[in-house]
């Protein structure tokens, strides 16, 4: 078959003036072969199989979307019913009713059809009549034992289905134990899904076996692979003299680095100097980890299939082995590495007015926290000021510029959510000392826009020079979500500017400052940010709507995410001209693929990453049942409200919880009323709560009104 007959065969399919036709026909119209027919009609069967295509009563070649079914990943609810996910932007997502499941497990792709349209109350229902992929292939949960068998409860609440563990299969699993049980036989009509148990993890309720369950329950790779190890341990030498004498030598210069108190992986570091045109010219120096990692060497494949650091409060998942990650490629101090620099003269309104790329070699002269540099610049801190004099000035150019970047941004419409993030502290035990807000002080936001404009800066460059590039990308918002979103801060008297089909950041950002300081602030800023989309990696270069930005990459971290060193290998090729027409080609495939991996496993590591702090959370407050709190509304539903105590924990008040009223649950203002006192809660009040229960084992935190 010829290269892109799936797409194209696709686009005709979905065509709006196509009309389903024969096999036979299609194969007219692709200039099929006849010797290659059977292998046309096999490429159909297969399309048929994965659910690309379908056929009519007629024999007729068509889409399930096209005969007006809703195909997309079943997203299951812990009380049976679940909704389908429609990969189509102007569709609502499809209700299906319990009864209606038809043994369809979380995360299925499915095929399901409309039983009763929307209407203005209610959304459409619907009925899954196929199943075209499963996606759960393990489950992770708690093992009990029977007699004769045993069965795993999942750890996940939406897989709500136990599953069957005959006797041969329960590889010395034992009662209360944490597994991971691989299925081998998926659910049917009137009988539960078979399996097997692979992997025992621990004594449910120890802080070991909650951890790596939270681990394998996201798939995320542990230890790496010996060969992997001794390779990295092969490449991590000593810098080549050739290597060195190739380079941009800046060894001179007074470049640090600003990070966290325990952050080991440097991987970047910053020089800044004010001309004499009272310019800045800005130095951002990276890790260059492509000296070390090179393409299709298992060094490389490895940090591929891993895509991302996961950081899980007191343990991290590095995407390079720590020879490298904290020692070879990390910008320690009094230390040569290797790095790929970029210099930007930036003028006194932000603008970069000349910019240069080039593979350099550096000797930090300071491994600078965020803690330090904000004593001195916020508190003037004079023990601090003197130990750090050689680059005292650079500190206070740093903080100046930044500012002038940060108006810059502002000016063209960056919307800046300013969400509280929790920092969980732990004792040497592993139990939980305390949970705070993780500050962001004049030293986090230094950095954060040296590191926006650089990623900028490279963005734009490469992409006039038409080569391939993984992007980053946050696209526009969906009308539908645009319309939601207008008529719900309507009722509070707010509009959003322009056109919604195609809404500017400015329109919202605006919304974001005329709320500051108000007490609708809260809600307006949730409902907002849950109707944007999630930003991802992506070839092509469709602009940062959040930020605002026409052009951006990540270029900054290639210690930790695989597309920043993706985009450095193809930034040295282009410095050393070796990008020629084969290359493009390949460089074609390499960076769409490397986009869509790392988009799905930047999802994966923030759920785990998530689901860890929420275990530590449901930790932290275990021991405080009955104590009484002051918190916020931070989400209401159909079934409660969260709310969120001032250390970012959150537990939910139940509504069937609520004693002096009946309460009902409005969807369009995002508020729950009292059927009788008429008494409303919605996101942004203030409450006063009790800790009534606290399930560690499912994460959960139960809230009561006092």
């Amino acid at each position: 078959m010829t290269p892109g007959l799936k797409e194209k065969l696709l686009g005709l399919l979905n065509d709006d003036a196509y009309n389903p036709l024969k096999k036979e026909e299609l194969a007219n119209i692709f200039d099929i072969h006849h010797t290659e027919m059977p292998m046309f009609y096999n490429f159909l069967d297969e399309l048929e199989e994965d659910g690309y295509i379908t056929k009519t009563k007629k024999g007729k070649i068509t889409t399930y979307k096209k005969l007006g079914y809703f195909v997309g990943k079943f997203i299951a609810h812990q009380k049976g019913f679940g909704f389908v996910e429609s990969e189509d932007d102007f569709k609502r997502d499809l209700f299906i009713p319990k009864d209606e499941v038809n043994t369809a497990m979380h995360n299925d792709i499915v095929v399901a059809e409309i039983i009763k349209e929307e209407t203005d109350e209610k959304r459409a229902e619907g009925t899954i009549i196929k199943i075209l992929q499963r996606e759960v292939t393990k489950v992770v949960g708690v093992f009990e034992e029977s007699k004769s068998f045993g069965f795993v409860v999942p750890d996940e609440k939406k897989f709500n289905k136990d599953v069957y563990i005959p006797k041969r299969y329960f590889s010395g699993a034992k009662s209360g134990d944490k597994v991971v049980c691989k299925i081998t036989v998926y659910p049917m009509e009137g009988r539960k899904p078979e399996g097997k148990i692979i992997e025992v993890l621990g004594k449910k309720g120890t802080k070991e076996a909650e951890i790596l369950s939270i681990i394998k329950a996201h798939e995320l790779p542990e230890k790496f692979p010996q060969k992997v190890i001794r390779e990295a341990e092969d490449v991590a030498i000593e810098i080549p003299k050739e290597e060195i004498e190739r380079r941009l030598d800046i060894r001179h210069l007074n470049i640090f680095t600003i990070d966290g108190e325990d952050a080991k992986d440097l991987d970047d570091a910053i020089s800044i100097e004010l001309l004499e045109n009272s310019n800045y010219n800005l130095g951002v120096h990276i890790a260059d980890v492509t000296h070390y990692v090179k393409e299709k060497s298992k060094l490389d494949k490895e940090a591929l299939k891993r895509a991302t650091s996961v950081y899980l409060v007191d343990t991290v998942i590095p995407m390079l082995p720590k020879v490298l990650s904290n020692g070879m490629c990390s910008l320690n101090p009094n230390e040569d590495k290797l790095t790929l620099s970029v210099f930007m003269e930036i003028d006194k309104n932000g603008k970069v007015v000349k910019y240069d790329i080039k593979e350099t070699i550096i000797n930090s002269k300071a491994r600078m926290t965020y803690t330090e540099v904000s004593d001195i610049l916020e508190k003037g801190d004079e023990d601090l000021k003197k130990k750090y004099a050689n680059i005292l000035d650079d500190f206070y150019n740093a903080q100046d510029l930044a500012k002038i970047l940060s108006k810059r941004r502002t000016q063209r419409g960056s919307i800046d959510f300013d969400f509280p993030e929790a920092k969980i502290i732990l004792n040497e035990d592993g139990t939980v000392n305390n949970i705070k807000h993780y500050e962001r002080r004049i030293s986090n936001r230094i950095i954060e826009e040296f590191m926006l404009v650089t990623n900028e800066t490279v963005a734009e460059h490469y992409f006039w020079l038409n080569i391939p590039f993984v992007y980053r990308i946050h696209e526009v918002p969906s009308k539908e979500k645009m319309e939601e979103l207008s008529k719900f801060i309507a009722t509070f008297g707010y509009t959003i500017k322009g056109d919604l089909d195609d809404v500017h950041p400015k329109a919202l950002q605006k919304i974001v400052e005329d709320i500051k300081g108000k007490k609708e602030e809260d809600v307006i800023s949730t409902i907002m940010l849950r109707s944007l989309r999630q930003a991802r990696y992506s070839p092509e270069c469709s602009g940062h709507f959040g930020l605002a930005a026409k052009y951006y990459s990540h270029f900054t971290s290639p210690i930790r995410r695989y597309p920043d060193l993706q985009i450095h290998r193809i930034i040295k090729e282009q410095l050393n001209d070796k990008i020629n027409q084969k290359r493009i080609e390949q460089l074609t495939n390499i960076v769409d693929y490397s986009s869509t991996i790392s988009s799905e496993k930047e999802r994966k590591a923030e759920l785990a990453e998530r689901d860890v702090k929420d275990y530590y959370k449901a930790l932290f407050m275990s021991d405080k049942i009955g104590q009484e709190f002051e918190g916020v509304v931070s989400s209401v539903t159909s079934f409660g409200m969260f709310i969120e105590l001032d250390n970012t924990v959150e537990g939910l008040v139940r509504l069937a919880n609520i004693s002096d009223d009946y309460y009902i649950f409005d969807e369009s203002t995002y508020t729950i009323i009292g059927e009788a006192t008429k008494k409303t809660y919605k996101i942004g009040d203030t409450v006063n709560i009790r800790v009534a229960k606290v399930n560690v084992d499912l994460k959960e935190i139960d809230f009561e009104l006092i």
